[in-house]
């Protein structure tokens, strides 16, 4: 059964919405890690500059979490306005 044109708006509205919000984080976390890197390079963790740590593990720590909230929310999404799939449950 072909989906309704304003379910269809909806989960598209929606889509968009999630995705510029995603995309807003990621770059609030690449151009943040950049521009204060510096300032962050007098703070040291078990001697290690804390700069080294976000841009080593906690930038990608944060990517990761993005692409994972990314997928909760689509399979949400699609649930809610595309019923009568199978949605990888």
């Amino acid at each position: 059964m072909p989906q309704a044109p304003l379910n269809q708006a909806r989960h598209w509205e929606r889509t968009r919405r999630l995705t510029w919000q995603l995309l807003s984080g990621w770059f609030v976390i690449t151009v943040g890690i950049i521009f204060f890197a510096r300032d962050l390079d007098g703070l040291t963790l078990l001697g290690w500059p804390l700069s080294f740590y976000l841009a080593a593990q906690g930038a990608t720590l944060l990517y990761v979490a993005i692409i994972a909230i990314y997928a909760w929310r689509m399979r949400a999404l699609d649930r809610r306005y595309v019923p009568g799939e199978d949605h990888g449950s």
